[in-house]
């Protein structure tokens, strides 16, 4: 049984969504634009950069736009001074977190992260940067794996997962100690043995 159409309104216009979307999903089908990092088409709802985040009325709380569906009657603001302070900070502590003074984006002009932080008007970062020197893992035959450029958005890992149905690529670790893995990290494996035989063990058990 197909669904209904949803009335919304969205930034104070009348629109239709497609009932069972997502508020994102409603706005890309109406032109509104709502920045996002870790989004991708044709890949599941993530979450994680914070970036969609909208306001919805008779709530206090803001709704991340990619997992959040649509209702009926939903009033849905996706632009406010509110909303732009917002992703301002979280764009700086995406920005604080590693190194991402790339010359390979300056030369080509394409990063949808420096786009973000141009479009937002972020010129600094007001908080301490994380200058740690993430390991570069140049070990593999087709890519080079630059921990130091990562912004954790798991895109490269539910492609691996949703599309091709492998699942080579996974995290390690929480919070700002998080990385970015190759099977089971085996280079990282490689150099802790004990760690390498205690996943062996696990494994088998």
């Amino acid at each position: 049984m197909s669904k209904g159409p949803v009335k919304m309104k969205m930034d104070g216009k009348d629109i239709s969504a497609q009932e069972g979307n997502t508020i994102l999903e409603a706005a890309r089908e109406n032109r509104i634009t709502i920045p996002t990092l870790c989004n991708m088409e044709g890949l599941a709802s993530y979450g994680g950069c914070r970036m969609c985040l909208v306001e919805v009325k008779g709530s206090p709380k803001l709704f991340p736009a990619c997992t959040t569906p649509v209702s009926n009657g939903m009033e849905v603001v996706t632009d406010s001074e509110k909303l732009k302070d917002y992703r301002r900070m979280a764009i700086q502590l995406i920005l604080s977190e590693r190194t991402h003074i790339c010359s390979v984006c300056v030369a080509n002009g394409s990063c949808e992260l420096q786009d973000l932080a141009k479009n937002l008007g972020v010129e600094h970062v007001m908080f301490e940067r994380e200058w740690t020197d993430h390991e570069v893992d140049s070990t593999h035959d087709f890519l080079v794996l630059d921990r130091n450029r990562c912004i954790l958005c798991t895109r490269c890992i539910r492609v691996c997962d949703e599309v091709e149905g492998v699942h080579t690529l996974d995290l390690r670790m929480r919070g700002k100690d998080s990385q970015l893995i190759i099977d089971l990290n085996d280079l990282w494996l490689v150099r802790h043995p004990a760690l390498h035989a205690e996943n062996v063990q696990n494994l088998a058990q």
